[in-house]
């Protein structure tokens, strides 16, 4: 009865190394697949937490640069309007009425 398997398993070696050699050979693709995924999704996670914190200090210092430019453009707005009051002011007095 063991005759059986045993000329079987000599009869076809060859298939049953191939067999074997392809279970590793899958085996192995999968273990590299997932250390792929594993390496990738820590990639996104330092990604995801470094890129939070520059962004929120980029975010800072662009509110600190919006902040001081909306100042300046408030004092040249009352410059603006300063010189244009004393120049029709002046422009008045100049003009000669007939």
């Amino acid at each position: 009865m063991t005759e059986g398997p045993k000329n079987w398993f000599r009869a076809n070696a060859t298939l049953i190394y191939f067999l074997i050699a392809q279970f590793i050979a899958i085996g192995a693709g999968a273990a590299s697949v997932l250390a792929y995924m594993v390496k990738l999704e820590t990639r996104v996670n330092i990604m995801e937490t470094r890129g939070a914190e520059y962004t929120v200090a980029r975010m800072e210092d662009m509110k600190l640069k919006i902040s001081g430019l909306e100042h300046q453009i408030e004092k040249n707005e009352k410059s603006i309007e300063r010189i244009i009051d004393v120049m029709t002011r002046e422009l008045g007095k100049s003009v000669p009425k007939q």
